[in-house]
């Protein structure tokens, strides 16, 4: 004979399967999808929290931006004497390459510095960051006094997808959420991309990498002959 604390669990788990067999029976009668049901003792499987994605590139009114042929990602041909993995900024044509060796690079339109806020030099990737938070720094604020203090990271912060922080200055590498920007002298010297490219560009490179920034005045021929 079965101890009364043991007949009463039994029942209990007998009752248990029998309200699954039924709920699940009702289901598939209504034509609802099954529901998991999972037993008292068994904790449900948790859930991975979505990633956040980029929506899709479009302007201010929600118009899909296509850009034009020359700025969109490519590998060209480019002769120069830097390492691989060197990022060079042409600043007046709008172009930011990642030096691949053997004569060739990956070519991303970007939006650069407007008349007044470029600039150029050697420096370095120190950060990189996906969705960055956006805390503009003084010297905008002061011009733009009405922008927000801080602004967490994103679809709709001005920074995108991804960063990466030049050296000690203000300038970073960003993705955009406004791609009709892109082949413009635009920004307040940062340098942009959209967030399909600078999430390409991010994987491709490591802190440290050399960033160099042509100056306005150093106009170079547009090497766009693409290779595939």
């Amino acid at each position: 004979m079965l101890h009364p604390y043991r007949l009463n669990t039994r029942r209990a788990a007998l009752a248990l399967g029998a309200l699954a067999v039924g709920v699940v029976a009702f289901s598939a009668a209504a034509g609802a999808a099954p529901l998991q049901l999972f037993p008292f003792f068994m904790t449900p499987p948790v859930q991975a929290a979505p990633q956040l994605q980029a929506p899709p590139q479009a302007d201010e009114d929600g118009i899909a931006v296509e850009l034009p042929a020359r700025l969109k990602r490519q590998v060209v041909n480019y002769a120069t004497r830097e390492a691989p993995g060197t990022i060079i900024i042409d600043t007046p044509n709008t172009y930011l390459y990642l030096v691949m060796g053997h004569g060739q690079a990956m070519r991303y339109g970007i939006g650069v510095g407007r008349d007044g806020f470029t600039w150029s030099g050697v420096q370095s990737i120190t950060k990189k960051a996906e969705w960055p938070d956006w805390t503009p720094p003084p010297e905008m604020i002061a011009r733009q006094p009405y922008l927000p203090r801080q602004m967490a990271g994103g679809p709709g912060n001005p920074l995108g997808a991804r960063a990466m922080y030049l050296g000690g200055t203000i300038y970073r590498i960003h993705g955009t959420n406004a791609p009709d920007t892109i082949g413009k002298h635009v920004s307040s010297g940062c340098i942009r991309l959209t967030n399909d490219d600078v999430a390409d560009l991010y994987s491709r490179v490591n802190v440290g990498t050399k960033v160099i920034v042509l100056p306005m005045t150093e106009r170079r021929a547009d090497l766009g002959a693409a290779t595939r």
